[in-house]
């Protein structure tokens, strides 16, 4: 008998954010900003997902809507079991312990009105029954653990370095014990000689606590040294979900290849990977090509690629590719099983028959 493997923490099927346009007087729905526009993957316990794409691809906006600090247009998001897409507004408090965000702008997302032990201490204070006492004890365990000096609980953001900052966000989003976290971006407001610091200290909390992670990311670099796997986004869809090592030795996808040419490569071995000048700009998310979303600009476009969206597809064992340049053989669907079996199981179920 062989252990069945374990279910993934977070399931994303077919998630949509879409943002309205209005125009003239009346102010008429005119059209829509799709920044994310249907994408599936899932997270298992104790994997780094790492989430890469220019700016404006809509990375940020995935991971505000995995934790339902946006109102979904469309898809579900299963965080342990349950979806947040549909939860009320108090069943979702109740599950805010669970999922927790560190976000891109530590000043920013620190208000400067508290200090640091009331800042740390506010999610206790909201989802907790700790006495006053028994609450700094913790502020203080959590401060501990991002390396901060219990002196400090008493001073305010404007008071701390960037890096300081960003560690301040880190222990408050530890404080209920959470099981995922988005990482949106910790390390872009950094300088580089903290960036190393902080990325380190995620990992070694990852090491004690168990923790999940979406780590969004533009530096690959960094991406590279954290992720378990990485899904590269382009205009709100994922071109290509793979393990990391296969991903940077192999890229598959062409918009994959030409970001990962970008990457100064100390390595002379892994230097000889030609640069690629993508021509052309990004089209708007709101008026996307009809087909797939990269070929206005692709270098290996065919007329099928200009007349429908490649889906999602595993072309190798754990590598899933949207293009058309590859055999697809298993669709990345609810259950990322093949379809042809998929639809065989679903005759059998309407007959009655079990699998």
């Amino acid at each position: 008998m062989f252990d069945a493997p374990p279910a993934p923490l977070v399931q994303v099927r077919d998630l949509k954010m879409y943002f309205p346009i209005y125009s003239g007087i009346l102010r008429r729905h005119t059209g829509d900003v799709r920044a994310v526009d249907g994408i599936s993957f899932d997270i298992m316990p104790g994997e780094t997902l790492g989430l890469v794409g220019e700016s404006g691809c809509g990375k940020s906006t995935v991971g505000r809507a995995l934790l339902r600090l946006y109102e979904l247009t469309a898809g579900s998001v299963v965080i342990e079991g349950e979806d947040i897409a549909r939860l009320a507004p108090e069943a979702l408090r109740r599950k805010r312990p669970t999922m927790q965000m560190v976000f891109q702008d530590p000043q920013a997302s620190l208000n400067p009105r508290m200090t640091l032990a009331e800042i740390i201490g506010e999610p206790l204070l909201e989802h907790s029954t700790l006495s006053p006492q028994d609450r700094l004890q913790r502020i203080y365990e959590l401060m501990d653990q991002v390396g901060l000096n219990r002196r400090f609980a008493t001073r305010f953001p404007h008071e701390f370095s960037g890096g300081q900052r960003q560690r301040i966000g880190i222990a408050r989003a530890l404080a209920l014990n959470p099981k995922f976290i988005v990482c949106d971006e910790p390390i872009a407001a950094l300088d580089v000689s903290i960036q190393a610091q902080v990325v380190n200290l995620l990992e070694d909390l990852q090491d004690r606590l168990g923790l999940t992670y979406l780590f969004i990311s533009h530096d690959l670099s960094m991406v590279r040294h954290i992720a378990d796997r990485v899904a590269v986004m382009y205009l709100g869809r994922i071109a290509e979900l793979s393990p990391r090592d296969a991903l940077y030795e192999r890229p598959l996808h062409p918009y994959a290849e030409a970001l990962l040419s970008a990457v100064n490569e100390p390595d002379p071995a892994l230097a000889r990977r030609p640069r690629i000048i993508l021509q052309g700009d990004v089209p708007s998310p709101a008026r996307p090509p009809v087909g797939c979303n990269f070929s206005t600009r692709c270098p290996r476009v065919m007329d099928i690629c200009r007349a429908s969206k490649p889906p999602l597809s595993e072309v190798e064992p754990g590598r899933l590719v949207a293009c058309y340049l590859y055999p697809q053989t298993t669709q990345a669907g609810s259950t990322g099983e093949p379809e042809a079996h998929k639809q065989e199981k679903d005759e059998r179920n309407q007959q009655g028959v079990k699998l």
